[in-house]
């Protein structure tokens, strides 16, 4: 079964400013829990976001042990949005779609994460005993850390 996370933030900031950090992979550590665990293993720190860019990154999702996780960008409109599509990892789907959408208050971020697990029932057991609530956890820690960073202006882009 094919689930779906929606989420959205207002972010008090210019376009260029919200591109250039989301299109960087090597912030995504900064907004992931530090419970993850989660190191960006792909040498990409000065290169723009591309279509069919690979990211290889090191994850704990599940009792702290480390998997791999490759993402492939599979769509980029510049300073408009932009998808990462699991190759390998931890989901049986996964594919994130990310928007930014200028508004008068700076740019409205959206996230639309489709993603389905594996194991059939299993699975399915899965993510209505942990798996949603650990996503939508993780997407809350996102929303605070990004509220800090954007709209308080407490820690540094």
């Amino acid at each position: 079964m094919v689930y779906r996370l929606y989420r959205e933030q207002q972010l008090n900031c210019d376009i260029d400013t919200a591109w250039e950090f989301f299109s960087s992979p090597h912030n995504l550590s900064k907004i992931t829990p530090k419970s993850m665990n989660f190191v960006v293993l792909s040498d990409v720190y000065d290169e723009p976001i591309f279509q069919g860019m690979e990211i290889r990154y090191k994850v704990s999702p599940l009792l702290g042990i480390p998997m791999g996780w490759k993402t492939v960008i599979s769509q980029v409109e510049d300073y408009k949005s932009f998808t990462d599509f699991q190759e390998s990892g931890p989901y049986k789907y996964w594919n994130h779609f990310h928007e930014f959408v200028p508004d008068k208050n700076g740019i409205l971020m959206k996230d639309t994460v489709d993603y389905e697990l594996p194991l059939g029932i299993l699975g399915t057991i899965a993510h209505s005993l942990f798996v949603k609530e650990k996503l939508e956890s993780i997407f809350d820690f996102r929303y605070k850390v990004l509220n800090d960073l954007f709209n308080n202006k407490l820690g540094e882009i």
